[in-house]
């Protein structure tokens, strides 16, 4: 596929209705290749679908230029995109996105008591493959067995679930977290039945398991279990840890020292321009605003803190830090130095206006 002014072409596969002169209608599957100006663009993050919607701009043996057309982009089906104007932080991701290195490498089992979350973290997002939920009676004086069943169905569910979204050929490590001892008590019945039904992929993979504390089994909860210096450090190369440090980083400095830990875009412009930027975090969000001018102050102000020595973390808005950093504008900055003066300048500012 090309995508020319945002222009997609590719080879497409469809039904082709044709009459014969005796007037009885039949149909081929025909393939062709069409080519559209992309007008809406619709991805699933649960089925990791991607599908564009636009208008054929090409002329076409069986589709009648400006007809509207909806194609489904596939891993290992070639297309051709092709734009006006290719910026910087498009091109990174996008040799990002083809490097096999960027896999995900991560995986993590939020749970509590009665709801587990089992996620798949990779380089652009969080992805929930599956959610558990049993109800858990309470235990009673002299009577815990309805307890003890319901704990026992509930742990035998989120197995399944780790056995059929996990790759563990792929995945590096399994983060548990829990609040208290559910996490612990879990991994015991994992691999005790593991070792009663000699489950192999278990078994063989019991290293990678490593268990973090959550004070949920909420997804939300995940970022507590990334900021882990245990998890830390055995996921120093993946993006998903280097996003959660830098922002963790931030809100420190936003708790210390105050003229060091900017947000907001004009905020982070000034500080740019006194050249104090040190770490930039922005939300991959920002990118994909809807005015091109907007946008285009976005990647200058990345070429710029690279320009002047700084570090830019490109947070994906579908990680739980990049919610969080989406929460705080999409942009924000830790500095090198402190930069009182704005703050200062826009008190006076204000105090003038009024």
């Amino acid at each position: 596929m090309k995508l020319v002014r945002k222009d997609l072409e590719k080879d497409n596969a469809g039904q082709v209705q044709t009459e014969s002169a005796t007037g009885s209608v039949g149909s081929n599957r025909i393939r062709t290749t069409l080519t559209l100006c992309v007008e809406a663009i619709d991805f699933d993050s649960q089925a990791c679908q991607l599908r564009v919607k636009g208008t054929n701009i090409q002329e076409n043996e069986y589709v009648k230029m400006g007809a509207y057309h909806t194609i489904e982009l596939e891993p290992n089906r070639q297309f051709t995109l092709a734009k006006k104007q290719w910026d910087s932080v498009v091109l990174e991701r996008i040799e990002q996105a083809c490097d096999p290195a960027w896999s995900a490498d991560v995986a993590a089992v939020v749970m509590q008591e009665g709801l587990a979350h089992v996620c798949l973290v990779t380089p652009s997002m969080t992805l929930t493959r599956a959610k558990v939920e049993v109800n858990i009676p309470r235990k009673r004086k002299g009577n815990c067995s309805q307890h003890d069943r319901a704990l026992e169905r509930f742990y035998e569910q989120v197995v399944q679930a780790i056995q059929r979204h996990i790759n563990f050929e792929v995945v590096k490590c399994v983060l548990v977290a829990s609040p208290g001892f559910v996490r612990e008590q879990f991994c015991d019945y994992m691999f005790q039945q593991a070792v009663k039904t000699d489950n192999k992929l278990l078994l063989e993979n019991r290293s990678k398991f490593l268990q973090v504390h959550s004070s949920s089994g909420h997804k939300y909860a995940l970022k507590e279990a990334l900021c882990d210096p245990a998890v830390t450090s055995r996921l120093s190369d993946t993006k998903a840890a280097g996003e959660v440090k830098a922002l963790d980083d931030f809100y420190k400095m936003l708790q210390h020292e105050p003229d060091r830990a900017f947000y907001g875009l004009k905020h982070v412009e000034k500080a740019n321009e006194a050249m104090a930027i040190d770490t930039l975090l922005i939300s991959d969000e920002l990118f994909r605003h809807q005015d091109v001018a907007t946008r285009a102050r976005y990647v200058k102000l990345v070429d710029s803190v690279r320009d002047n020595m700084g570090t830019v973390r490109i947070f994906s808005s579908l990680h739980v830090s990049g919610e969080q950093l989406g929460q705080l504008t999409g942009v924000a900055a830790i500095l090198r130095f402190p930069v009182a003066e704005l703050s200062d300048h826009e008190d006076e500012s204000s105090s003038e206006e009024d």
